[in-house]
């Protein structure tokens, strides 16, 4: 069996270490280099995995991947993903997939052009009760859906996250874009209104860490989201994901961290939240590499990817004009 070969450009997100150890775990798998130019971010895992470290994530790509995992800072997705196609390498890059309308058609483009997939990583696809959820709506099981009330609330990371120049904003691009996948994905429908607020609420720091996002739906649905870095760092668990999604004939709801043992110990100052649940990254991963030894159209390509982020680009926008913003 031929096996896949991957490289891992960055570790500036979070998720890269997850996508790693699922790596790890997969024997139709090679996993080529990371790259990282902050070496002391990834030097851990290249030491003690034997894995070969690039500077230079162009290196990498010079190599014979077949494929890339892109987790930078959001303003390095275009570039990345764009000479990657170039170099005719499959991507798959982090959430949100740009932080600009004209970089992600650029980003789409030049992986059409190349022949190259592009899949935007959104993980919370694959939880299997928001599977259900999506399948008993298509059932017609709660009749016709008309709005939705969801909460994505986090913690705040810090760092990169809280410079807009390499985030492309704060609590709003990054919690935002998550839910309205799931919400494009399930109601088959786009968003054409967007209306926002936002402010600095939390942590003392000049960066959007609070918003409320209210989206008109082209089928009427309208969805209203908390979309902030509210959780505190002695909260058990560092964010949620919940959703009720009311229709004509019922109603269901959605709490994705339900499923966690609490723990308490001494060698922690406050109680925590062990989540026992399917691991929403290695199932992302799978789907990723099967389509791709399989010659399959990725599921969550980068239209889908921009369709999330329009909405959160047209929140600030309506935080800016102080009205709502059609898309």
């Amino acid at each position: 069996m031929r096996k896949l070969k991957i490289g891992l450009i960055s570790f500036a997100h979070l998720h890269a270490v997850s996508y790693l150890h699922v790596l790890l775990q997969r024997n139709d798998v090679e996993l080529l280099g990371i790259s990282d130019e902050n070496r002391e971010r990834v030097e851990p895992f290249c030491r003690q995995y034997q894995i070969p470290y690039f500077a230079d994530y162009r290196e990498l790509l010079a190599g014979d991947a077949d494929a890339v995992i892109i987790s930078s800072e959001n303003s390095r997705h275009a570039e990345m993903t764009i000479e990657a196609a170039k170099h005719k390498k499959h991507v798959l890059c982090e959430k949100p997939l740009g932080i600009s309308k004209n970089e992600m058609r650029q980003m789409i483009e030049a992986c059409k052009e190349h022949g190259v997939q592009l899949m935007t990583s959104f993980p919370n696809r694959y939880i299997p009760m928001i599977v259900q959820a999506k399948e008993a709506i298509d059932r017609g099981e709660i009749g016709q859906v008309v709005a939705v009330k969801a909460t994505n609330k986090g913690e705040m990371i810090g760092g990169w996250f809280n410079d807009p120049s390499l985030s492309g904003g704060g609590a709003l691009i990054d919690h935002t874009v998550h839910v309205m996948d799931l919400l494009n994905w399930m109601l088959r429908s786009k968003a054409v209104e967007v209306y926002a607020v936002s402010g600095s609420l939390f942590h003392g720091v000049d960066i959007d860490d609070a918003g409320i996002v209210h989206v008109k739906f082209e089928n009427g649905v309208f969805a209203a989201l908390d979309a902030s870095w509210s959780r505190t760092h002695a909260f058990p668990y560092k964010r949620d994901l919940t959703m009720e999604i009311i229709g004509t004939d019922g109603t269901l709801s959605i709490d994705y961290f339900a499923q966690i043992n609490e723990v308490y110990s001494q060698t922690t100052d406050h109680a925590e939240w062990s989540y026992w649940g399917d691991n929403k990254d290695e199932l992302l991963i799978d789907d990723f590499i099967t389509c791709l030894n399989e010659g399959k159209e990725v599921p969550i390509n980068g239209e889908d990817g921009y369709n999330s982020t329009v909405i959160a680009l047209a929140a600030y926008e309506s935080v800016r004009l102080k009205k709502p913003v059609n898309l």
